[in-house]
């Protein structure tokens, strides 16, 4: 419905009514689906925190735990570009709805598995509903809203995905500590099941869309692309704790070859009429381009931060669960500040505000080394809050715009294909740095936490510093 198809012969203030009620509908859709990826989010983090007790109650095995972490990524991610291409051809609401549907059965499962393995199998199934969510959240967003609506929409969606990264440390404490019905760690899954059929319920008041031409799902494509992924993917989710075994390696150089023959068979079916996966033209772009790597980049320092914080205030400090997840509020503080003002700064001063938020990153990682080195594994924690400060304020000013100024360069028929693409880069760049940030914090682990922490820390500062300089090649204006 547009404000033009409005009956003009009414009176102005019911015009006036009609016009709002319009406006508002369009906004119903947004909070049912960024409630979906909150919780897709949440879980990436906030089990983390539950790790020693599952262990301790399922008597597991410390390889059956880390693919509880593990296998969510792996699933999430070598399905998304799939799960983005069937959303374009068979209606992106379809496949948002279920993946709603496999993402909330499998937090059931996973609340009450009895033992590791069907524990691992529901965390599994998790990834899978996840990969089916998150590429269709953007496409959703992008066929919904234009103009300064998408900023808006685009800038609730970072908020939703970075208050669930800083804040999955915090809600993780406060279950374990309230312990509701004696459910202990499984109320970090269980939660996601009011929250999950609420949503479900809702889920007719978002609109259907496709793309324009959806044509036939590129099957080969398909095939070629997850299994790149999962060479890329399987091997750094896997190597670090299994000591770099032999397939790891076989593993990762396969995947330059895996690429090749995707971009190779994605030329060819784009030259014979076909509907390949990924249309090799958006890479004429430089914008696209320039983004995807830029997002690949910027979040390899997102996941491996939390991690290398968590455990610097856990392990190396002694805090709690919940005290830890008490400090991460001072991020969450800070980004919520940024990220609300980050749609407005993106529509006046375009890449710049992405650069801002780089350095902003890059200098809160080198405040919190600096502060390390001086305090160590003591003194009061409220030192770090200076470096603290910086990084939120710059995930604020970074996670909105990057995808702002990749989707909006985005011709509407590919959207899904972007948001896919996207969303894909995401999850691998977490993977990517949670392996190398993870080798550095753990190789120098012998030298006590706080020298781990600062040699991880200051690696990711000199990883923001590329992302800045990514910028140069991305639009100056959002469009």
């Amino acid at each position: 419905m547009s404000t033009q198809s409005i009956d003009r012969t009414r009176p102005r203030g019911d015009l006036r009514a009609a016009i709002a009620s319009v406006r508002a509908s369009r906004w119903t859709p947004l909070p049912i689906i960024l409630t979906a990826t909150f919780m897709v989010v949440l879980d990436f983090f906030i089990v983390n925190v539950a790790l020693p007790a599952m262990q301790s109650e399922l008597h597991a095995s410390a390889g059956s735990v880390e693919w509880v972490v593990a296998g969510y990524a792996l699933t999430s991610a070598v399905l998304l570009i799939a799960a983005s291409r069937l959303g374009d051809r068979f209606g992106r609401r379809r496949l948002f709805t279920l993946g709603l549907t496999v993402f909330t059965v499998g937090s059931a499962g996973c609340g009450i598995a009895p033992n590791a393995t069907l524990l691992v199998v529901a965390r599994l199934l998790q990834g899978v509903g996840a990969a089916m969510l998150m590429p269709n959240v953007l496409a959703l967003i992008g066929a919904l809203y234009d103009g300064p609506d998408r900023l808006r929409a685009l800038s609730a969606y970072g908020m939703a995905m970075g208050l669930a990264a800083v804040g999955g440390q915090l809600l993780g404490g406060v279950l374990l500590a309230a312990n509701p019905a004696g459910l202990g760690w499984r109320t970090v899954f269980l939660i996601n099941l009011p929250i999950g059929a609420g949503a479900l319920a809702l889920t007719r008041l978002v609109p259907e869309s496709r793309a324009p031409h959806g044509g036939r799902v590129d099957v080969a494509g398909t095939a070629l692309a997850t299994a790149a992924v999962t060479a890329i993917v399987l091997p750094l989710v896997e190597g670090q704790a299994h000591g770099w075994p032999l397939w790891t390696w076989v593993s990762l150089g396969l995947a330059p070859l895996l690429v090749g023959a995707f971009v190779v068979q994605q030329r060819r079916l784009a030259a014979a009429g076909g509907d390949p996966l990924l249309a090799p033209g958006l890479f004429a772009s430089r914008a696209f381009t320039a983004g995807l790597v830029g997002q690949l980049v910027f979040w390899c320092g997102q996941a491996s931060f939390f991690l290398v914080l968590a455990l610097y205030l856990q392990q190396g400090r002694g805090m709690s669960a919940l005290h830890s997840g008490l400090v991460f509020t001072i991020l969450a503080v800070a980004y919520l500040a940024t990220s609300l003002r980050a749609p407005a700064l993106t529509a006046v001063h375009g890449r710049s505000v992405l650069a801002v938020g780089a350095l902003a990153l890059a200098t809160g990682h080198a405040l919190l080394v600096g502060t390390v080195l001086l305090v160590g594994d003591g003194g009061s924690v409220l030192a770090l809050t200076p470096g603290l400060i910086f990084v939120g304020a710059g995930m604020g000013l970074g996670i909105t715009p990057l995808a702002t100024l990749v989707m909006n360069s985005a011709p509407a028929e590919h959207v899904g294909s972007v948001s896919g693409v996207l969303a894909t880069a995401q999850n691998v760049g977490n993977a990517i740095g949670v392996a190398g940030i993870g080798a550095i914090f753990y190789g120098a682990l012998h030298h006590g936490f706080a020298v781990a922490f600062e040699r991880g820390v200051g690696t990711l500062a000199v990883v923001l510093l590329v992302v800045a300089a990514l910028t140069r090649l991305l639009p100056g204006r959002v469009r």
